[in-house]
Formats: C-alpha cells, structure tokens, sequence
C-alpha cells in the first residue's frame, strides 16, 4: 500500500477507534505518517518506543492503600490522561521488537483499552507499527492473540508521493531531481547485504540536512556516503555537480531564457527546480514563461513539468502558450 493510501486508510480506522498495526521495512517513514495525521486533525500524538521499555513501565509501579488496605497500580505519566488532550493517537511503535512481557502488557492495553489501574481515554485511537521479521532487525513472533487484535497495513515506499512530500517539504531539489532520475535510489535497503548506510525516505532527509548544513567540500563525500552508503553518495554527487551548469531559474521565470541543458540528469534537476518554484499564487504571466519554455525541452521533460503541475491542480487552460504546448505535446501525455 503506497503512503497516501495508508495515510487515509489509517485517518478512516483511528476515528472509529480500531487498532492499526502498520508493517513496513526500516526508514520509509511509517511514524511520520501517522504523525502527519495527528497534526493534520489537531489531535494529540504520543510516540511510545516500546522497544525501550519495561513490563512494569507500561503497567505502572504498585504501591499500598492503607485507606483501603490494598496494593494499588500507580499508571506511568507518558499515558495520555484525557484532560489536557481529549483525543488523540497512542503509536506503539517498534511493537514486535519489543520484549514477550512487554508486548504481554501492550497486548491488555490494545484488548481492553486498560491496563491495570488506567483506562484509555475514549477519545484515543491505537497504532502500532514494527518492522517486517524478513527485515532483518531483531523481532519477535507476535502471539497470535495480539495480532488478531489489528487490522494490518503493509506500507511500501512510492515514487511520487515521496517527490509530493518532498517538494512541500523543501527537500533541496537536487534530491528530488536525482530520485526522479533514479527511482531505484529512493529505497536499496537489501536483506542480504552487510552495508550499514543504505538509501531510505528517512537517510534521504539526512542527505538533505547534511547539504543544509553547507560541510566544507572535502566532508560532504564522507558525510552522505554515511547516510546513503558510497556507490550510491558517489552517483548523487556526480549528478548534484551538474546543477552547477543549470540555467538561472530566475531568468526562466522572467521569460529571458531559452537556454536548455543537454545532460539528461541537468533536465531532471531543472525540472524539479522550476516546478518548486511554483505555486497557488504564481501569476499567469510566469505560468505563461514556464509553458513557453518547456516547448524547447525534450517531450519527456516537458510532459514531467506539466503533469507535476496538473497533479497539484495549478489550472494552465488559460496561459496563452498552452494551445501550442497541447498541439505539442498532447500525444505524449497519459
């Protein structure tokens, strides 16, 4: 299932309070959706790492009434309590690498919304989410009990939503132009291979902070090889050292430049930086110099600006230029 899909099958499930189990490989960004979600819907969010914990954290410590001569269960403060945030989404994440006690005391706590002395607050939907056990990590088998409490969603990663993502993101567009050029690159993780950096949605957001944080040339190789691992550091860098040779953006805008690249990896790079530069409030006149100049692109490259464009509703029925684009271009678009 690719993440939009997950996204809103998760949205549909937490309103009616049903537990979620959400599987994937390491780093495609299973806790951001569900993140995202909350954020979206102005609820509250808490990450618990169950991985971390003990039996006795979940539960809660025991301590004795003498009021009522009895040992009573102290419930953890990392619970949502339902006062300050009346709904919300619990995420027990990494549930399956969790040890058997703990996922013992999830498993009350996911069954029947309570766990000793705590209930769980009528307003809070459940989502876990754990890696798969063919992904090499350490796991353990869930009981079958606590799987059959969940409905289960397999995320997998997807090409053009990560590109969505990304561009609202402003994830520097040498990135999205390189995973355009090679959507192989957005996810090698293979299960047979000992390299400890390899490429996922999450490395690729640390690609973006290492360029962010401007490293001294002879640190930037070292740097994204640690995150992505080297054969694939050595392909972007190649391909981001060719950004240097783009056309000034600016000027494309303006209307004053016809100047096209001739490498395929300059194309995807500019591609992606033109598109960036749009928006809902960009005004006719610049949409009418995007339209223009991809008439001298290769048609590829023009049918990639303008379905980037389409797929975010930017409306081009009105720019001048695009009875000549469609007389163009229109037998290459699907």
């Amino acid at each position: 299932m690719n993440p939009i899909n997950t996204k809103r099958s998760i949205e549909h499930l937490s309103k009616r309070k049903v537990p979620v189990f959400l599987w994937g490989p390491p780093g495609i960004g299973k806790s951001s959706v569900v993140a995202q979600i909350a954020k979206e819907s102005k609820i509250g969010f808490i990450d618990l790492r169950l991985s971390l914990l003990d039996p006795t954290d979940l539960r809660g410590i025991p301590f004795f009434d003498s009021k009522n001569d009895s040992a009573i269960w102290a419930p953890p403060s990392f619970l949502p309590d339902g006062v300050d945030e009346k709904e919300g989404i619990l995420f027990l994440d990494e549930l399956n690498t969790a040890a058997p006690m703990v996922q013992a005391s999830a498993y009350q706590l996911i069954l029947d919304r309570k766990i000793g002395e705590y209930t769980l607050p009528d307003g809070w939907a459940i989502v876990a989410a754990g890696n798969r056990e063919s992904d090499r990590g350490v796991v353990f088998r869930m009981a079958s009990p606590l799987a059959n409490r969940f409905i289960h969603l397999e995320m997998q990663t997807n090409i053009e939503d990560w590109k969505t993502w990304a561009m609202k993101n402003n994830i520097d567009s040498t990135i999205i132009g390189f995973i355009s050029y090679r959507p192989d690159a957005l996810f090698d993780f293979n299960t047979k291979s000992d390299n400890k950096a390899f490429a996922t949605p999450r490395t690729w957001e640390y690609v973006n902070e290492i360029l962010l944080s401007n490293p001294d040339e002879d640190l930037i190789g070292t740097m994204v090889s640690g995150a992505i691992g080297e054969e694939l550091a050595a392909s972007f860098l190649g391909f981001k050292a060719v950004a240097k040779k783009l056309p000034n953006i600016d000027d494309i805008l303006e209307g004053k430049c016809e100047i096209v690249p001739e490498e395929t990896s300059a194309l995807h790079i500019l591609c992606t930086a033109i598109t960036m530069r749009v928006d809902d409030m960009t005004s006719t006149k610049v949409l009418n110099n995007i339209v223009r100049y991809t008439l001298n692109l290769p048609g590829e490259f023009a049918v990639m600006i303008i379905q980037n464009l389409r797929s975010r509703h930017i409306e081009l029925d009105h720019v001048n230029s695009w009875a000549l684009w469609m007389r163009n271009f229109n037998n290459l678009m699907h």
